[in-house]
């Protein structure tokens, strides 16, 4: 993980804390309140790569070593099955493999957070 990655990662846990305890990152007081609402504009520019995983498996070393052009691994997930969108490994939501404009893209399915 990067720094930036790190650093807002770091911070996005400290506001969670923050917000459960009514308190804020040290610097802002209330002024992340609009309204009696949250404002996460603050966090609006922090890069996240945002991952999408159609499955994964486990090999033994000397299997992968045999690999070649042309073979197939076998994955965990049936054909058809949900893709998972994870941000630093946390699932956010799932979707199925769709073509948009010559490029893989995500349709989402269901949010894993309200």
């Amino acid at each position: 993980m990067d720094g930036l990655a790190a650093g807002a990662r770091h911070y996005q846990q400290g506001y969670q804390q923050g917000y459960q305890q009514g308190v804020y990152p040290p610097g802002l007081g209330n002024s992340m309140r609009v309204d009696g609402m949250e404002d996460l504009s603050i966090l609006y520019d922090v890069p996240f790569v945002v991952e999408a995983e159609m499955g994964s498996t486990m090999r033994a070393v000397r299997d992968i070593l045999k690999l070649t052009q042309g073979s197939l691994l076998e994955l965990d997930k049936e054909e058809g099955a949900p893709i998972e969108l994870k941000i630093n490994g946390h699932l956010i939501a799932k979707g199925e493999v769709v073509e948009l404009d010559g490029c893989y893209a995500v349709r989402i399915t269901e949010l894993m957070f309200p």
